[in-house]
């Protein structure tokens, strides 16, 4: 699996990294004493936005965004991000937004945003007529 990542905590042992891709988010489980000392260091050099290859096992989890989660075998840093990535979770005022906003269309909110959208803007299904149904009919006024 690749794509960015946008959350990480970690408890010393265990940790996690919650990413993204076109398709929507992934918990990546990292347990240090299964992986290779290297994949642990990779893990310490992550920041937000970081791109980033994992191979794993994917396990139902309902505590887990989506209610699957990954459970890491191998971690690939394939491109870094600046430590001082310009948006973070925190509040930000409208004016910084805008001059960001390339990197502020990334945010969940954005993204449940366009999301929303796109689909409201679907096409319905057309309206296939059978032979035993019939076309409705318009009232006719006659004229005298």
């Amino acid at each position: 699996m690749r794509g960015w990542v946008t959350h990480l905590r970690s408890s010393g042992k265990v940790a996690f990294i919650v990413m993204r891709d076109g398709s929507g988010i992934l918990q990546c489980v990292l347990v240090k004493s299964s992986l290779p000392a290297e994949a642990w260091e990779q893990f310490s050099a992550l920041t937000q936005e970081t791109t980033i290859e994992v191979t794993g096992e994917v396990r139902p989890d309902a505590r887990a965004p989506g209610g699957v989660e990954l459970g890491v075998s191998e971690l690939l840093l394939t491109g870094p991000s600046p430590i001082d990535y310009p948006i973070q979770p925190k509040e930000h005022g409208i004016d910084f937004l805008l001059d960001n906003r390339h990197l502020w269309l990334r945010s969940e909110r954005q993204r449940a945003i366009a999301v929303t959208s796109g689909s409201s803007t679907t096409p319905c299904k057309p309206r296939t007529l059978t032979s035993s149904s019939k076309p409705p009919t318009r009232a006719r006024s006659r004229a005298a």
